[in-house]
């Protein structure tokens, strides 16, 4: 199975902590969307303390919503240059633990 994943890399000074509390108001705000069993269910994370980033899941349409409106407050939070976003499309197999909420 393909899955797909965006990873979210923080500048040193940006504090994860904080950075995965918004990710959790981001999964909030997309149970209005599309229920909170679903966002439950498909809703997958991992935080990369050593990589000083957070890993979303995207092969499925919570994710996907979820990394919008987490980009859209990080933008908001912390500014434009406090953190990169990049695509990444694996195997079947993951090199992360997954998370469920």
């Amino acid at each position: 199975m393909k899955s797909s994943a965006i990873t979210f890399v923080f500048d040193p000074d940006v504090s994860l902590t904080e950075a995965e509390m918004s990710l959790h108001l981001a999964m909030f705000a997309v149970e209005g969307l599309i229920g909170r069993v679903r966002v439950r269910l498909d809703a997958t994370y991992h935080v990369d303390k050593l990589g000083h980033a957070i890993v979303v899941e995207t092969s499925n349409t919570a994710g996907r919503l979820i990394v919008r409106v987490f980009t859209a407050l990080l933008l908001r939070e912390i500014g434009e240059y406090a953190f990169s976003v990049q695509q990444v499309d694996e195997s079947s197999e993951r090199p992360y633990q997954e998370v469920r909420t």
